[in-house]
């Protein structure tokens, strides 16, 4: 049977998700609703420390000191990785895994005010959410574990804490080294500017540092003894960009120029180009990437230098599960959005004045959004996960309708109780979505058939992360 036929024909016998059931539910919402305060002052400081990838020394720390003190057992430094760690409670089947991010951007350093002004002139900010996303999943799995302690199901809950998103794929490393091969389902959500489950794919990403190596020689007096570095750098960025006419239309390449001499009347000796390719397809982009690999080549055989490049990232597309999407959609409906409060509102009205373009509504944080397919154009580690465990996500609105990520308004509402707001609905809907596989082993097997079926029976995951160690210095 084709396999284009069988998905539907799995989700068509799909057990009906209902929301989290009982006393037990109620008990681990209030108790959620109890540690806001809590909770959204762990955000905050994380927020304050605004660690990039790999350095996020003291927001990993403080996420390992909520779970230990919850009684998980907390294993630190895995995978190599000084940040990542892995929190566990319970034994047994099914393993719930839920992921949370923690690293900010370079570059974003903003106040919690809805104009710009920078705290630390080009320092760093979490202008995708990471303060947010960690503390949520934390909350998350300690109102799981609670749950799980009082006896109501057995099982394992374990929390991973995922160093490096940004360009760093820190999950990638993690996955590596084998520590979700027992798990069943991972959880996870992100924060956004809506409330919604997303059913959408996703841009396979590879990043590299491509560094061309020439010879110095005076510019003016003697520049036919030299050798440009520069040059085979320029030479690279000529060719990949007459290629674009020939890749994919929905092909993503960018890149910046790192370094490109140290003097104008210098040959330059040394000279770098950060690349990053996507494309909706790992297997399409691989051939690209490929192509990439060539124009450096022969950017420096043209002008007389030599190149090596060192792959910084790469991260599969997202592989959606549908099965579980409505389980989060249907918990997320539960839950529920929130309103502002009048101070909330007039930020939000003052943000939203920075923002360009037709912008949704500014209730619609009280809104609940039906499971968004297509696909993002974005690139998260995520990614490789999904092809390894059947994998669920959702959105929840800590951020002004209408902010895109990685702006300076993302970084300033989500530093503001707005951000916690949405914060806490993820947690909640990550919670109850958990319980709920708990609760129905079945949907934990729709799931996975979905999931096979999808990846096909040949499926084989790759890596061009394989041969290499986490890169923990790419952002020094």
């Amino acid at each position: 049977m084709r396999r284009a036929l069988l998905v539907p024909m799995i989700l068509a016998m799909l057990v009906a998700p209902v929301p989290a059931q009982g006393p037990g539910a109620s008990t681990v919402l209030a108790g959620l609703d109890a540690k806001t305060a809590v909770y959204g002052d762990l955000a905050m400081r994380i927020w304050s420390l605004a660690e990039v990838g790999y350095q996020e020394e003291a927001s990993s720390a403080l996420l390992q000191d909520q779970l230990r003190a919850a009684g998980f057992t907390v294993t630190a430094g895995v995978a190599g990785i000084p940040t990542a760690f892995v929190a566990t409670w319970g034994r047994g089947a099914p393993v719930i895994g839920i992921v949370g991010e923690f690293d900010a951007l370079p570059g974003l350093s903003q106040a919690a005010v809805p104009e710009r002004r920078p705290l630390v002139e080009n320092g760093p900010g979490h202008g995708c959410g990471h303060h947010l996303f960690g503390t949520a999943s934390t909350a998350a799995a300690i109102a799981v574990k609670d749950w799980l302690a009082a006896g109501t199901r057995t099982g394992t809950i374990r929390f991973y804490g995922t160093p490096a998103e940004e360009g760093g794929a820190g999950k990638v490393y993690m996955a590596r080294a084998g520590l979700f091969e027992d798990v069943d389902v991972v959880v996870g959500w992100h924060a956004g500017d809506r409330n919604a489950v997303s059913s959408a794919s996703s841009l396979a990403n590879v990043n590299a540092k491509f560094r061309f190596r020439g010879i110095p020689a005076h510019a003016s007096g003697a520049p036919h003894r030299g050798r440009s570095a520069l040059d085979g750098v320029e030479a690279m960025n000529a060719m990949v960009n007459l290629m674009r006419e020939h890749v994919p239309s929905d092909t993503r390449i960018h890149y910046i120029i790192t370094s490109g001499g140290s003097a104008p009347n210098i040959v330059p000796e040394f000279a770098e180009a950060y690349y990053y390719a996507r494309h909706s397809d790992m297997r399409v982009l691989d051939g690209i990437w490929e192509r990439i690999i060539n124009a450096a080549r022969g950017a420096a055989l043209g002008t007389d230098t030599t190149m090596d490049f060192e792959v910084m990232g790469a991260v599969w597309n997202i592989l959606p599960n549908d099965a579980l999407a409505a389980v989060m959609h249907t918990q997320l409906e539960a839950v529920g959005g929130f309103e502002y409060t009048p101070e909330e509102r007039a930020f939000a009205e003052r943000l939203r004045a920075t923002l360009d373009g037709t912008l949704p509504p500014i209730d619609s944080t009280t809104q609940i959004f039906a499971p968004q397919g297509g696909i993002g154009t974005a690139s998260t580690d995520v990614g490789d996960l999904s092809w390894l465990v059947p994998t669920v996500q959702m959105t929840a609105a800590t951020w002004v309708p209408g902010t895109s990520a990685h702006t300076w308004q993302a970084v300033a509402a989500g530093g503001t109780s707005i951000g916690v707001k949405g914060m806490m609905v993820a947690a909640k809907t990550m919670a109850l979505t958990a319980m709920a596989l708990f609760e129905t082993p079945a949907h934990i097997e729709q799931a996975r058939a979905e999931f096979d079926a999808k990846r096909g029976p040949d499926f084989v995951y790759t890596t061009r992360l394989a041969g290499r160690t986490p890169p923990l210095d790419y952002r020094k």
